[in-house]
């Protein structure tokens, strides 16, 4: 199966984030899947792959050309595929994926994970999704989504769209045994034509 993992791409982060991203990486591997992320070689990024790698997995970097000049591409990705902008990073990452993980990450992480979602709301894909919420980092988001439900933003269904792991094996062994839910309506009205 191909992963996809968002996370961070920062260095200066706690070691708690490190230790997740390593484990998800070697459970991949472990495990005979296929990770793709975005290709750099810094923060939890390079740590997935580095492990992923380690264990065993193909490792498939998606980077867009900006980075690529910037010289932060992965050296441990098996394949490095450059795209001409994040747009298309983003694209090619979902169509390449069969599940989608999400590290702490900063406003890239949250993006991507996020349009995965969206995307989902919305039945463009019925791939799985989960958080992996290492030390707590995702509370607060937990709790945005949260009032969102309660103030009708969004359909309290929508919870089933994605999956809270508070581990790396709790998250693997959801995606292995992920079945694609019902289509819920996004929207509790539609106007009459």
């Amino acid at each position: 199966m191909n992963i996809c993992v968002f996370c961070s791409s920062s260095n200066a982060i706690d070691d708690v984030y490190f230790n997740d991203a390593e484990r998800l990486g070697e459970l991949i591997g472990i495990k005979g899947h296929t990770l793709i992320n975005g290709g750099a070689n810094v923060g939890l990024m390079e740590a997935v792959t580095v492990s992923a790698r380690k264990s065993g997995a193909q490792t498939i970097g998606i980077i867009p050309e900006r980075m690529q000049e910037k010289n932060l591409v992965s050296n441990h990705a098996h394949e490095v595929e450059i795209t001409a902008d994040m747009m298309q990073r983003k694209e090619r990452m979902r169509q390449m994926s069969e599940a989608f993980v999400a590290l702490p990450g900063g406003f890239g992480t949250l993006e991507e994970i996020l349009e995965v979602i969206t995307l989902k709301q919305l039945d463009y894909h019925r791939k799985a999704i989960v958080f992996v919420n290492t030390a707590g980092f995702f509370d607060m988001l937990f709790r945005q989504f949260g009032k969102a439900f309660e103030e009708n933003f969004s359909k309290e269904a929508y919870k089933s769209l994605y999956y809270i792991a508070a581990s790396p094996e709790e998250a693997m062994a959801y995606i292995e045994s992920y079945e694609p839910g019902e289509v819920v309506t996004k929207w509790f009205k539609v106007p009459e034509k």
